[in-house]
């Protein structure tokens, strides 16, 4: 497989190469992101490859990514991406670019029941390549970027659209390229999500069985990890673990001697960042019981005997079903969806039809194994 590739760090380059790119019928397209590195992650390379042409784009040095927008949004032409939820989000966030027609090869491979589905994975099986990771974790923003990290990073896309070839048989052969095709719609769909305003603890791991004096604390010390990360233009994670300041919530130590005491700061985040914990966390404390943040609950409701059963029930067929199609459980219908499936009981076609989010490929798939069993229920 060849490595040629252009370099492009100017739209008028760009425009060019555009010219020719755009009658290709299936591109292969892959991001490089900086998030290890700084506070605010931004797309720092865009790999495109046709059948004959491949770039490297710097978008660092573009301003105007219209072509780009006609490109990735044209629904003629078939753009190959591997593991695309990333990809969709990045490019939504920071261009407003939605990608049509798209073929995921991660999405094919569970439809496929593939278990290592990583792309070095799949490159060593159908390509005997061994993909090199020295790039994996490098600061992709530096300028100049090194010509060895930018040919490392065009290997990403040189063959997946021979992959996606390869996997679209597989799916025909099993039947499933329509399902797959569903999914693929429905990754499209995929939007960034904007945080702001919105309480930092809702995205942290066990906040949820936290009373509300540890959830205002927690509040506090995420807050203040997220000015130093900005000040400094670090990643979250560089500043402080997700693991420091929950200990540091639990205990609410008030001075220094008490936070040095619990050791969980290394020595180096005491000297740098203790007091500013210290001040958070006596912020936190000073608040009055009413301004204290509260975890918002979940509407909960009590299963009957009979919905309980039809549970049960529908887990067993999914295991049966997914041992025969060779999918993944979780993946073929998961938890959520057979507790709606078993609360509203649908008795027809039509009205499974109507329980979201469910999938046409999922009622091709289990139609008369659910109806079967909500009757018998």
């Amino acid at each position: 497989m060849s490595l040629e590739y252009k370099y492009i760090n100017s739209e008028g380059e760009f425009a060019t190469f555009y010219e020719t790119i755009k009658l290709q019928k299936v591109l292969a397209v892959d991001l490089e992101a900086d998030s290890m590195h700084h506070f605010k992650e931004k797309v720092c390379l865009i790999q495109i490859t046709g059948a004959e042409k491949s770039c490297v784009l710097d978008p660092l040095k573009l301003n105007d990514f219209s072509k780009l927008k006609t490109l990735l949004e044209d629904k003629n032409i078939q753009k190959v991406f591997h593991g695309s939820d990333f990809d969709i989000r990045s490019l939504d966030r920071e261009y407003k670019i939605r990608v049509n027609n798209l073929f995921d090869t991660e999405i094919a491979c569970k439809f496929l029941g593939t278990k290592e589905r990583g792309l070095a994975a799949l490159l060593k099986k159908y390509f005997n390549v061994i993909q090199d990771k020295r790039f994996q974790k490098k600061d992709w923003s530096q300028r100049p970027l090194p010509e060895e990290m930018i040919s490392y990073s065009i290997v990403d896309v040189l063959y997946l659209i021979e992959l996606a070839q390869i996997l679209k048989k597989k799916l025909k052969e099993k039947n499933r390229l329509e399902w797959a095709e569903e999914e693929f719609e429905r990754q499209t769909e995929v939007r960034y999500k904007n945080n702001a305003g919105v309480y930092r603890f809702l995205k942290f791991k066990g906040a949820g069985k936290m009373d509300r004096q540890t959830l205002g604390v927690l509040e506090g010390l995420l807050v203040m990890r997220e000015k130093l990360a900005e000040l400094k233009d670090l990643p979250l994670f560089k500043v402080m673990g997700a693991g420091e300041i929950k200990n540091i919530a639990l205990a609410k130590p008030l001075t220094l001697q008490h936070l040095q005491k619990i050791s969980v700061l290394s020595k180096r985040q005491f000297n740098m960042y203790g007091k500013q914990c210290i001040d958070a966390i006596t912020k936190a404390m000073e608040l009055k019981r009413d301004d204290l943040p509260k975890y918002p609950k979940t509407k909960t409701f009590r299963l009957n005997n009979i919905e309980q059963q039809r549970i049960k029930q529908l887990k067993k067929m999914r295991e049966k079903k997914g041992e025969e199609l060779m999918m993944e459980h979780g993946f073929l219908i998961n938890n959520a969806l057979i507790t709606k499936i078993a609360v509203k009981n649908p008795l027809t076609k039509e009205a499974l039809e109507k329980i979201q989010p469910i999938r046409k490929w999922q009622i091709d798939a289990l139609l008369d194994d659910i109806l079967n069993i909500l009757h018998n229920c």
